[in-house]
């Protein structure tokens, strides 16, 4: 059982296309559904080959908690392989999942100064997408001017606080933005997340919606940060704009989070350093013959990832299974679509491409989330998949 989670073979994607730039010393780890395997494998992905990790762990989450995990996985040879990530692009091996399990989905929100002005302007405008560009007009010049560099929990950013609560512009969205405490979130449930080349989901009810490219950590159950991906935090303007109370109907609906196409592993040769200057770039293609492109760098953050990470994971929250950690976006898309005025949203068909030279490219189509596959395939469903496979009783042994 794969869920269904491919496009049409006309739409399959190559496994160049995908890939980082330098794939060639790049350490990257996913998920597939097998089917010669029949079910779901942690994989190497090395030369556009795709080799079985479940030898050394049934789950992601338990791959990534493994000590010198580079080191184990230098020499692909070692394990079997499951054929080329072509074959499983084009949905004949079997297909590309999201490379996350067991681990938790979190989000941090409204940490650029963007995000932060576009977050104040749907809450002014109460989710409706007609007044969001005269109330944008009115609070850009003051807004933009004092956020852009802010560092959030700084002594200049509690200058600002007080400026702007002054001005009667002080909102929650700034609070959480630049304020001591950082906006931490359930994206959506262990399993749930779609992968590259899967249908993402906005909720039919929706009228103002928006993708958000984003960076995604992975975190161990100890907050060590060991590799990092690429998401799309599906997000309904109207819903949390309407009240910040809708943030999970906005945020957590079918196929809604997208995460992929793999996690690139630290090594020498790729860190967090790296991430810091990452440049993570968005273009959306309608069947119309609209185009949006935007890019958000990651310099920009008015918070460092570790600092996040801090805030996600420490003596009062644990996470045993892990975490994919969402870093957030500042690019909020305000460029018209099906009028003046009205700003940007989906429509049905949207083709959405997120991508960073040294993550790799992830790729969706957009489709209403009752109309997406849908998610059945669940812990309890992983584990007797695991069971039935001998995984289990493997892991106990070893």
């Amino acid at each position: 059982m794969s869920g269904g989670f491919l496009v049409s073979f006309e739409q399959a994607l190559s496994a160049e296309s995908i890939q980082p730039a330098d794939a060639s010393s790049a350490m990257l780890v996913g998920r597939v559904w097998s089917k010669t395997a029949g079910g779901p494998c942690p994989v190497l992905i090395s030369e556009g080959e795709v080799f079985d990790l479940t030898p050394l762990a049934a789950t992601i989450s338990a791959l990534l908690e493994i000590d010198g995990l580079v080191d184990a996985l230098r020499d692909p040879s070692r394990f079997a392989s499951l054929g080329s990530l072509d074959a499983f692009l084009r949905g004949e091996a079997g297909d590309l999942l999201a490379p996350a399990d067991l681990q938790a989905v979190k989000a941090a929100g409204v940490t650029f100064a963007d995000s932060m002005l576009e977050r104040v302007i749907e809450e002014q405008a109460k989710g409706d997408p007609l007044r969001a560009q005269e109330i944008r007009g009115r609070l850009a010049p003051v807004l933009g001017d004092n956020l852009k560099g802010l560092v959030a929990g700084s002594d200049k950013a509690a200058e600002v606080k007080k400026l702007l609560q002054e001005l009667g512009l002080w909102s929650q969205y700034l609070e959480v933005g630049i304020g001591p405490d950082a906006e931490i979130f359930t994206k959506a449930q262990p399993m749930s997340s779609v992968g590259c080349s899967a249908y993402i989901g906005i909720h039919p009810k929706s009228d103002w919606n928006n993708p958000e490219p984003e960076v995604v950590l992975a975190v161990t159950s100890k907050g060590k940060i060991v590799g990092a991906t690429l998401g799309n935090d599906v997000n309904l303007r109207d819903f949390e704009g309407r009240s910040a109370l809708l943030l999970s109907k906005a945020k957590d609906n079918n196929a809604s989070c997208s995460i992929g196409p793999f996690i690139r592993l630290f090594d020498g040769a790729f860190t967090i350093e790296d991430v810091k200057q990452a440049e993570v770039s968005l273009v959306v293609d309608g069947k119309e013959g609209f185009r949006m492109t935007g890019i958000s760098p990651m310099s920009a953050i008015s918070r460092s990832p570790e600092d996040l990470v801090s805030q996600l994971l420490n003596d009062n929250h644990q996470y045993p299974d892990g975490v994919v950690f969402f870093l957030g976006t500042m690019f909020a898309p305000v460029k018209d679509r099906r009028g003046t005025g009205l700003g940007f949203t989906h429509e049905i068909g949207d083709r959405v491409e997120i991508s960073t030279p040294r993550l790799g490219r992830l790729v969706n189509w957009v489709d209403h989330s009752d109309r997406c596959p849908k998610w059945s395939f669940g812990l309890g469903a992983l584990m007797k998949n695991l069971a039935e496979r001998g995984l289990l009783q493997a892991k106990r042994e070893g």
